[in-house]
């Protein structure tokens, strides 16, 4: 997950689910309250969030179900190693 830190009307959000068949998918999004409330239920499920406003801009572009660009792969997998790193699934 990554998101931006500005005032909350601002804020954007955007959940990524990567199951390891394809390429990662967009499983939510959103700005402001609903951005908010991304974050509060990734934190409530211990999911890592990670702040990258470039990155959460280009991703909200990106409709819910569909994988992301081939053109954002490598800034993704950036994403996903720093979360595999955080839950200890890889060092």
């Amino acid at each position: 997950m990554t998101t931006t830190t500005t005032p909350i009307q601002n804020t954007l959000a955007v959940a990524l689910h990567y199951d390891r068949k394809g390429a990662p998918r967009v499983v939510a999004k959103g700005k402001g309250e609903i951005a908010k409330k991304i974050i509060e239920v990734a934190n409530e499920h211990n999911v890592a969030v990670q702040e990258n406003e470039v990155l959460a801009g280009a991703l909200s572009n990106v409709e819910i179900g569909d994988e992301i660009p081939a053109e954002l792969y490598k800034a993704v997998a950036e994403v996903l190693i720093f979360v595999m790193r955080l839950s200890g699934k890889i060092r």
